[in-house]
């Protein structure tokens, strides 16, 4: 499987604060995870993808034109119906006026919102919000997708149903998902980057990862605590 998102030599920093010290990363088509604690870099390193933030070095190989971009948090008017809603996000990314009602169904049927389409955007659950966030991030038909955090804050039917989305999703998108929940990562597998401290302390499959579990239990959480608890680079 070739890489769709090449990351050299990263180098970012906030002033005097070091955020990132020369880390590498490859991701593929499928889903890929960025675990880490709050405040890993898990969200600045989707930024600095998506292009909002420029590295101090080193570079970011990515597929040309548009990212698909849905943050931890984000705002919607709730008086907009979802297919208002996700015609908007068609429009400010430039999707032909021609073509967009059918990206928009095209959209609405990938996150299965078909049928709420004229739903308002203030009636629907925290589940269906963030398909319809998804949504918007998909109806331009990008390469490469970043989902921050999307399983935050989901009572856990919500976060079933929105685990098998990704899954769905990852059969022909280049997902990035960060997370610091690693049931998810147990739930859907995948390739994880885990990053601590600044640096990249894995890269590899969820089943890799699990291997690292200092008492052979197989608990990815297990895993991530041997692999942050030190301070070699583990890849």
């Amino acid at each position: 499987m070739g890489t769709i998102v090449e990351i050299k030599d990263l180098h970012f920093g906030y002033r005097r604060r070091a955020v990132f010290e020369g880390i590498n990363i490859d991701l593929s088509l499928g889903v890929n995870f960025i675990a880490g604690i709050n405040g890993a870099g898990k969200t600045t390193l989707c930024r600095l993808m998506l292009g909002d933030l420029r590295p101090r070095r080193g570079t970011i190989g990515a597929p040309g034109g548009s990212t698909g971009y849905l943050p931890q948090a984000f705002g919607y008017p709730p008086r907009f119906t979802v297919a208002e809603f996700v015609t908007h996000f068609a429009w400010l990314h430039g999707v032909p006026r021609k073509l967009r009602a059918s990206r928009v169904q095209e959209a609405l049927n990938l996150v299965g919102l078909a049928q709420r389409a004229e739903e308002r955007m203030g009636a629907l659950s925290g589940g269906m919000l963030r398909r319809a966030g998804i949504a918007q991030a998909l109806v331009h038909q990008p390469q490469l997708v970043l989902l921050d955090e999307p399983t935050v804050g989901l009572d856990p039917r919500q976060r079933v149903d929105l685990r098998s989305l990704l899954t769905q999703l990852g059969a022909t998108t280049t997902l990035v998902v960060s997370t610091h929940l690693l049931e998810d990562v147990a739930a859907i597998g995948g390739h994880v980057v885990v990053l601590h401290e600044g640096t990249v302390r894995f890269s590899g499959s969820a089943t890799e990862m699990a291997a690292h579990a200092e008492d052979g239990s197989g608990s990815l959480d297990k895993a991530f605590l041997a692999l942050t608890a030190t301070e070699e680079k583990v890849a």
